[in-house]
């Protein structure tokens, strides 16, 4: 019998440094698998997200996984994406696009050291706390907006962010895809962190889909529209982020950490 190789990457996205930003896994087909191996492989690989790209006309299609559920849209697999594309593979042009099932079409394009991709805007509306939300990520207060698929939560200023410890059972009995919690920056224009353990994600390192949310919210707030923004997780990443209409371009970097074929 046969064995298939598909070709692995494990890049760091969001980080000019390795063991920093957010590892994802890149695997390259040649045609689609049944969900049950593509989910599969995403729970060997074990990371918050398993990119799988499958060559088209006019880019490539691309799906993402987490260790245990399909998701409508993931930026830093994205970002991870484009730079095994242009990076390893050599992609001849300056701008990539990706088709998605759940996300339309989603480019990234290379400008000097950064990949900027271009996602839709996500803008948040206040509402009233879900019952247990507060208790589950053990602060006393704050603004709760909900957005296409996560909620938001605007804390006091930084150190409050950075200090938040969830109770992760009780969170991901919220109703939400995951829980955004953000503030202004002391060094940048806001900072945020995001968890998501509903879907296998306690606390992901750094979330480019979740700056769909951010962006539109702080742009208002602060009346600019060029943002650079950090996540405070352990790990940490950096992010710069434009307003433009009913898009939300979201740029960074990425570094490579692991090359390798998988077989099945």
């Amino acid at each position: 019998m046969n064995k298939l190789k598909i070709p692995l990457y494990q890049v760091d996205a969001f980080t000019s440094t390795l063991f920093s930003g957010n590892p994802a896994a890149v695997c390259l087909l040649e045609a689609w698998l049944d969900d049950p191996e593509l989910q599969s492989i995403a729970a060997e690989n074990n990371l918050s997200e398993t990119a799988f790209l499958v060559p088209n006309k006019e880019g490539f299609d691309l799906r993402w996984f987490t260790p245990v559920t399909e998701v409508a849209l993931c930026g830093h697999a994205t970002l991870a994406s484009a730079f095994v594309l242009f990076e390893i593979k050599k992609w001849p042009a300056q701008t990539i696009a990706f088709q998605t099932r759940k996300s339309g079409v989603l480019s990234v394009t290379r400008r000097d050291n950064l990949l900027e991709m271009d996602f839709p805007s996500r803008p948040a509306v206040l509402r009233t706390p879900l019952p247990g939300l507060f208790q589950a990520l053990q602060v006393t207060s704050g603004d709760v907006y909900g957005s296409a698929e996560d909620l938001m939560i605007v804390l006091e200023d930084e150190s409050v962010v950075r200090k938040v410890q969830p109770d992760f059972s009780s969170l991901s009995q919220v109703d939400c895809r995951g829980t955004i919690i953000t503030a202004k920056g002391e060094q940048c224009d806001f900072v945020s962190r995001f968890f998501a353990p509903r879907v296998g994600i306690p606390e992901d390192p750094v979330t480019g889909s979740a700056h769909c949310v951010l962006t539109p919210y702080w742009a208002a707030v602060l009346e600019k529209t060029e943002l650079h923004a950090l996540q405070v997780s352990r790990r940490g990443g950096e992010l710069f982020c434009s307003l433009a209409g009913e898009r939300v371009k979201i740029s960074g970097r990425a570094v490579l950490y692991l090359e390798g074929e998988i077989t099945i």
